[in-house]
């Protein structure tokens, strides 16, 4: 009876347990989950709210897929991707800058989204400027996302004194502005970023390296240096970390302390004024900043999702459907507001938010203005950087040493970028060969 009791008992298990696999079978594919990972860089804590409601809402659309939101430092993100695609697990979506991403798209460690910027039949709403940023050896390397450009905050009192009326609309104006303000009111007029002079000189359409070698000891190269030097020789430049990698914050501590006469910078920067100097926001004005030759607004610094190589072909329509939730327009409205940044869609900066003035900002609407001037020069934002050289952060130093050097007159100007450029080019010789 025992042993019959138990054959039973163990019989009516093994039907229970078929009869469980059974309907587990048929009802899974139903309520297949897919996962998506993505990776930000540096967000957390700040946007901790934003992340989770942005996720919440895309779950509750999309029950068929499980979000998982992943914020690393941004000076670990990249080994931390590199790792993982090596490892076969990349994450769906990362947060690159787009530097970075150039360098690993040209090592075949990204996937392009050419066909997948828009959904089927929609347009590409993405800023012409932001998917030019991305676009490398004819194809299309990321989901833009957020970005910026610079403008011009003046001290209204300093210029009046100068006689400044109108906007700069090229630098040549803007050095000669620089120079009428420190002749009129003894103070400098502008600070420009000369320690990443190599961007300066891309802006104004100057190249640093063509067919492989370095070019920026050419007459033209010379003439602007010569114009740095004879405004920086009339004290027209704030000379207070001017060839430091980042003069930023001697350049805000100046126009915060009224001795400076413009402050070219992102909008953000704006918001800094208003709080901590809210006399001298009052009397702060907002002049676009005049585009290079080429067109280029100074700016850029775009970020982006892209998808890493190695992620499975079955599951980039899931992946790139919430790429474009992630980077659409609704979404970044939301985060440039939060973050202070500018968006990348065109719908997103054509919202009143950023074209339109309050009624409360009359009379003293620095940090509306400038987004309102920020808005209309984002089209022709770009990142301007150089690529594909080892160590570059060394090359750039000794153009920068050399072009302090003919700068402060201490050394020839012509001199000094000749011996930068053999360098550079001994340089460049060297990693072609290896």
């Amino acid at each position: 009876m025992q042993f019959a009791f138990t054959d039973r008992l163990l019989g009516l298990g093994f039907s229970l347990a078929l009869s469980l696999t059974l309907s587990l079978t048929l009802v899974s594919p139903a309520h297949a989950v897919q996962k998506i990972e993505f990776w930000t860089m540096s967000l957390k804590p700040k946007f901790i709210p934003y992340f989770q409601q942005l996720v919440t809402r895309y779950e509750a659309m999309h029950p068929d897929v499980k979000l998982v939101w992943v914020d690393f430092p941004w000076d670990i993100l990249q080994l931390k991707l590199i790792t993982a695609i090596a490892a076969g697990k990349p994450p769906a979506l990362v947060n690159l800058s787009v530097p970075w991403a150039e360098e690993m798209a040209r090592d075949g460690l990204l996937e392009p989204v050419d066909a997948y910027l828009a959904a089927p039949g929609k347009p590409v709403d993405y800023t012409d400027a932001a998917l030019a940023d991305l676009r490398f050896n004819g194809k299309i390397y990321g989901f833009p996302h957020y970005s910026n450009v610079n403008v011009i905050a003046y001290n209204r009192t300093m210029l009046a004194t100068a006689g400044i009326t109108k906007a700069p609309l090229n630098m040549d104006q803007l050095l000669g502005q620089a120079v009428m303000i420190a002749t009129r009111t003894g103070k400098p007029g502008y600070a420009p970023a000369l320690g990443k002079i190599d961007g300066f000189l891309m802006q104004q359409g100057l190249q640093l390296i063509r067919d492989g070698k370095a070019v920026f000891n050419s007459p033209a190269h010379v003439a602007l240096i010569r114009k740095l030097a004879a405004t920086y020789k009339a004290n027209g430049f704030l000379k207070d970390k001017l060839f430091a990698e980042d003069n930023f914050p001697a350049v805000v501590d100046a126009y915060l302390g009224g001795r400076l006469g413009m402050m070219v910078s992102a909008p953000t920067a704006i918001r800094r004024i208003q709080t901590d100097a809210p006399d001298i926001y009052a009397q702060t004005g907002i002049f676009p900043m005049p585009a290079g030759p080429t067109g280029i607004n100074d700016g850029g610094w775009m970020f982006h999702f892209a998808i890493p190589k190695g992620v499975k072909a079955a599951e980039l329509p899931a992946i790139t459907e919430f790429a474009r939730y992630l980077t659409g327009d609704a979404n970044q409205l939301a985060f440039a507001q939060m973050a202070g940044v500018m968006p990348t869609t065109r719908q997103a900066l054509a919202h009143p938010y950023f074209r339109q003035l309050p009624a409360v900002s009359v009379g003293a609407g620095a940090a509306e203005q400038a987004l309102m001037v920020a808005a209309h020069s984002m089209n022709s934002a770009r990142s301007l950087y150089v690529s594909g050289i080892d160590d570059y952060d060394e090359l750039r130093r000794f153009l920068v040493q050399a072009v302090e050097a003919g700068v402060t007159g201490r050394r020839d100007i012509q001199q000094a970028l000749d011996e930068a450029v053999q360098i550079w080019n001994r340089k460049l010789a060297k990693g072609k060969r290896s």
